[in-house]
């Protein structure tokens, strides 16, 4: 059992009889009345996000989970498919146990969290930055910006970022995986 003192980002824990991962957490001290933690919490088995405000000291279960590297092969429909970076085994996951499915390109290598208990796949992690090359953005047009103006390009994934006037089509960017925002071009 853990309390409310060991919530951190990406912990997977059990609630109202279904696992949870973390996927952000505020600890509230105000100035009047006790502590309390305001978590965001996102169900591993059907992808929900709900909200949930826990006191102080509450006492909550925890998931062992295990780590392994995985290997994006391709995806069908609704349907990712991965291979285990160790021994070839593949895995089909659903679309609601990833948290940024637009971001992902074939062959990339993530991170599957696996319950201990029964070995099943709880959820995908994503490095913190992928590079993708864009494919369709509007050339820039010089004057009439103040500072920091954007425009909207899609990247090969076929998603679609915000970036900046001098980045044009077939430019490699970073993207930041957790919020979907340009980071910086890539060399």
């Amino acid at each position: 059992m853990a309390s409310t003192s060991d919530i951190r980002k990406g912990l997977c824990i059990r609630y109202n009889n279904d696992i949870y991962k973390i996927i952000e957490f505020l600890h509230v001290k105000p100035g009047k009345g006790p502590a309390f933690v305001r978590t965001k919490l996102k169900s591993v088995t059907n992808g929900k996000v709900l909200e949930n405000t826990f006191s102080a000291g509450h006492k909550i279960e925890d998931v062992r989970v295990e780590t392994r590297s995985y290997q994006f092969l391709y995806a069908d429909g609704l349907t990712y498919h991965f291979m285990n970076t160790d021994d070839y085994n593949q895995i089909a996951l659903q679309e609601s146990s990833l948290d940024t499915p637009e971001l992902l390109k074939e062959g990339e290598i993530v991170t599957i969290l696996f319950n201990t208990e029964d070995s099943m796949p709880l959820s995908v992690e994503m490095p913190a930055s992928v590079i993708l090359e864009v494919t369709e953005t509007e050339p820039g047009v010089k004057g009439n910006t103040a500072t920091n103006a954007t425009k909207p390009a899609t990247v090969e994934t076929g998603a679609r970022v915000n970036v900046p006037l001098f980045i044009n089509e077939g430019d490699k960017i970073k993207i930041d995986t957790e919020k979907g925002n340009y980071m910086e071009r890539a060399k």
